[in-house]
């Protein structure tokens, strides 16, 4: 079972994020963590200590087959390297994230029809009473 995760903290007008990414068994997740000013390492660290169980993680996205064997260690530290100097957001991030936007948007609107619904019913419920106690006289 290969396990790999990588938070990528960047600077996204007006706030600080962090992009918090892990593959595990042909999966990927991802999860935007908001900071107010810039963070340093020890805060993010708390921060990720504390708030661990609370991260919303995106859909899973399964990934292509990896790797069966460990790549060569010179590899790996070159492709390190490229990673440490590219900040932008990788475009499965950006998709995972969009396609969570997506979902908690479709999730709104159904509770919100449904708050919606609840009131006109009520509404409708008191409208009928009143109607009711002027019939009687009242």
């Amino acid at each position: 079972m290969l396990v790999q995760s990588c938070l990528t903290v960047l600077f996204e007008e007006p706030f600080w994020i962090g992009l918090y990414e892990r593959r595990y068994n042909g999966y990927y997740e991802v999860c935007k963590i908001t900071f107010g000013a810039e963070p340093k390492i020890n805060e993010v660290y708390n921060f990720l200590l504390q708030n661990w169980p609370k991260l919303r993680f995106a859909k899973t996205l399964e990934l292509n087959a990896g790797l069966s064997k460990p790549p060569n260690p010179k590899r790996m530290q070159r492709e390190i390297s490229k990673q440490l100097q590219t900040k932008t957001i990788s475009t499965k991030a950006q998709q995972a994230l969009q396609q969570q936007r997506e979902e908690s948007k479709i999730e709104r609107k159904a509770v919100s029809r449904q708050a919606k619904e609840a009131e006109q019913e009520r509404q409708f419920i008191l409208r009928q009473a009143k109607k009711k106690a002027k019939h009687r006289g009242r």
